[in-house]
């Protein structure tokens, strides 16, 4: 296990705080900054570990979010079966993959995600809650695809991977947007911790800092969700997205001297 100073374990609430916060004030998209937050502002250079720690906290974070809307009857597990069991396969399949790349190579990639999806929440448009209630015909090739593919994302890079899970589920699973918001943290949930163990068998996994990022998440997303209320949502995204793009931005520019010479 890493050895932290004070000030780390300071930071790593902070961080925590920071994405739960986020989840809670815009509901999704947060995740995305646990690794640059882990890397560059809590000092934690080791790539590789960055991604399986936050791979954890994401991960227990989304099942405990899951609960209260089990309790509300907003998660489908028959649906979110479907499209999860084709994930497992993908997270397996891209965690051993993110293994293998440099973690150098692995953070200018991310950066390049990161960007793709501050552009879509970006061009994300408020959508009349109503117009989403219809009743959308289930697909489960689409369901079992859209899986697949996300759960690669979530195995390579770690990251929670809502952003595509709730459209996945949303017009491929018959769900409205409170049902597929919900049911979707079944696959954040278990995308994660898959990640996460087949990152801790290669060591590459560290405890302490993903109690601390689940400790200031739980905290944070509690703040961001009594937010929530009083707030614009759509312009809250528009802000979170353009501070994605900045990290972004910086992301690549630390890494891609290194790549163009490797």
């Amino acid at each position: 296990m890493y050895q932290l100073t004070d000030l780390q374990i300071l930071l790593s609430i902070i961080s925590g705080l920071l994405v739960g916060f986020s989840l809670g004030l815009i509901g999704g998209g947060g995740s995305i900054l646990a690794i640059p937050l882990l890397i560059y502002f809590v000092g934690f250079d080791h790539p590789h570990m960055a991604i399986g720690t936050t791979a954890l906290a994401v991960g227990i974070n989304a099942y405990l979010n899951l609960i209260p809307h089990t309790l509300k009857g907003n998660v489908d597990y028959r649906t979110g079966a479907i499209f999860t069991i084709p994930g497992i396969a993908g997270v397996l399949l891209g965690s051993e993959l993110g293994l293998l790349t440099p973690g150098t190579y692995l953070l200018f990639f991310f950066g390049f995600l990161m960007i793709a999806i501050a552009a879509y929440m970006l061009k994300r448009k408020c959508v009349d809650m109503s117009a989403l209630q219809r009743s959308v015909t289930e697909s489960y090739p689409k369901l079992v695809s859209v899986g697949f593919v996300v759960g690669f994302a979530s195995g390579y890079f770690g990251i929670g991977g809502g952003f595509l899970i709730v459209p996945g589920l949303l017009f491929g699973g018959g769900l409205n947007i409170i049902q597929a918001v919900g049911t979707s943290l079944l696959s954040v949930g278990t995308f994660g911790v898959v990640t996460a163990i087949r990152y801790s068998i290669s060591g590459e996994l560290d405890l302490l800092i993903s109690g601390l990022f689940i400790a200031g998440g739980i905290i944070g997303g509690w703040v961001g969700a009594r937010l929530a209320i009083r707030v614009p949502k759509r312009r809250l995204t528009q802000i979170f997205a353009v501070i994605v793009i900045v990290v972004a931005i910086y992301i690549i520019y630390q890494n891609y001297t290194v790549v163009l010479h490797l």
